[in-house]
């Protein structure tokens, strides 16, 4: 898995607090801007996100660019619907040998690694052949369509892989760009890196926190899972280690 941060709002937290300040304010944004220092700003931030006030902090948004997981963790995060994706489509690009993700339970168990290992690689072969059938059925209609040598064979291998990733599973390696605010990143934080989460998506939402803490350290002060600030919402279903996240998270921090 790999997670970058690629873009963010600059100077972050210092919008957030020019924003925030502007509504209690007489002057303007730029008389507000040249009062904040740097320490000005942290203590200001530090009682607005204690206060709970956080539709400032929807003014700077996040990019971060993701690699290395599997279309199981994209389904899930495409489900936090106040973002922008974009993913690398399977529909325009031909895997000719697809990388996959093999979860931790399955990698520590020989005989179901294995059995693993050969539905991807049966998987690659069936996509592989019917890759070949398709393209060759449309190609033919296509010449007979009228259609030049060099535009049919461009068309039909389109049309032939669309269908083909048909067969392609969950476990197949995904890329996608994503773009959050940093209100619906504290959200995100919540769900995804609780314990509760699937391990593959609270690892990645992890890597992201610890991204999003080194350029806005104070908003994402007390961010990851709902426990940090309050009692476990999770009910008969929480994994009983509070102290143990609390600690983990409140010391989180990104290795550079």
């Amino acid at each position: 898995m790999k997670v970058q941060l690629i873009q963010y709002t600059p100077e972050p937290e210092r919008v957030v607090a020019a924003a925030a300040k502007l509504c209690y304010s007489r002057v303007g944004v730029d008389e507000i801007i040249e009062d904040l220092s740097e320490e000005k700003t942290e203590k200001f931030l530090n009682m607005l996100m204690n206060l709970g006030h956080q539709s400032p902090v929807e003014h700077i948004n996040f990019t971060f660019a993701i690699e290395g997981v599997s279309r199981v963790l994209t389904h899930q995060l495409v489900r936090h619907r106040l973002a922008s994706y974009s993913q690398q489509s399977q529909r325009y690009v031909k895997l000719d040998q697809f990388e996959y993700i093999v979860p931790p339970s399955i990698e520590a168990i020989p005989e179901a690694k294995e059995k693993f290992v050969q539905a991807m690689e049966e998987d690659q072969k069936k996509y592989n052949e019917l890759a070949e059938i398709l393209q060759k059925k449309h190609y033919e209609k296509l010449i007979q369509e009228g259609k030049s040598e060099k535009a049919a064979k461009i068309i039909s291998e389109k049309k032939a892989i669309e269908d083909s990733r048909y067969v392609f599973p969950n476990a197949c390696e995904t890329k996608i760009v994503v773009t959050m605010n940093a209100r619906n990143l504290l959200h995100f934080f919540n769900h995804r890196c609780c314990q509760r989460a699937q391990w593959e998506i609270r690892e990645m939402a992890t890597e992201m926190l610890k991204l999003a803490k080194t350029v806005a350290p104070t908003i994402f002060k007390h961010a990851g899972p709902n426990c940090i600030k309050g009692p476990c919402p999770e009910g008969n279903m929480t994994c009983g280690k509070i102290n143990e996240i609390r600690e983990a998270f409140l010391h989180i921090s990104h290795k550079i």
